[in-house]
């Protein structure tokens, strides 16, 4: 199985469509229609400088010309009490419900783990739900319980994630205790 990848600062409108066409199949949402999504794939990449290394990254499965499993990475810096780190923050992972079953979820959530793996990232930091927590647990990531906090946030929040189950991997290197400041909303 052939995984495509992208820098998100480049993503066509076509590629764009096709990931928030599938989001949308995941995830239906009366507010976040295929165009609203679509917008937010090609606003994700402007957000980085053009020469910013590590790029932003989009991974993908296509079959017979359609996206049916993508994953994205955003590079973020965070604070914590023992200072900044370097996170692969994995976001917008999802399989078509039509290709469930098949193990295209790890495949697909793989690339952005080998990243860590290779010393690109520190760790990779999301959110998810307790229903797919332990999805991600056989794939060597744990639940964190540490405070998060995003200190750029206009408004109090309690977390700048909007799942209760905050996740990093991998699972086996020390991760500091205390308040994390994500420096920017949830992805």
């Amino acid at each position: 199985m052939h995984i495509e990848s992208l820098d998100l600062r480049t993503i066509s409108d076509a590629d764009a469509l096709q990931i928030a066409e599938l989001l949308v199949r995941i995830w239906p949402n009366s507010e976040k229609t295929v165009a609203v999504r679509q917008s937010q794939l090609l606003e994700l990449g402007q957000k980085y400088a053009p020469d910013e290394k590590p790029a932003p990254q989009s991974f993908f499965i296509r079959e017979s010309g359609q996206i049916i499993a993508h994953s994205a990475v955003l590079p973020r810096s965070i604070g914590s009490p023992t200072g900044d780190l370097k996170i692969a923050g994995l976001t917008r992972v999802g399989t078509s419900p039509e290709q469930r079953g098949r193990g295209l979820g790890q495949i697909i959530v793989r690339p952005v783990f080998d990243l860590v793996d290779r010393g690109d990232y520190q760790f990779s930091l999301f959110q998810t739900t307790q229903q797919v927590r332990p999805f991600y647990e056989k794939l060597g990531a744990c639940v964190i319980d540490n405070p998060i906090v995003n200190s750029l946030g206009i408004e109090h929040q309690e977390s700048p994630f909007w799942d209760k189950v905050i996740m990093r991997y991998p699972s086996d290197q020390a991760w500091p205790q205390g308040e994390i400041d994500m420096r920017g909303p949830g992805y």
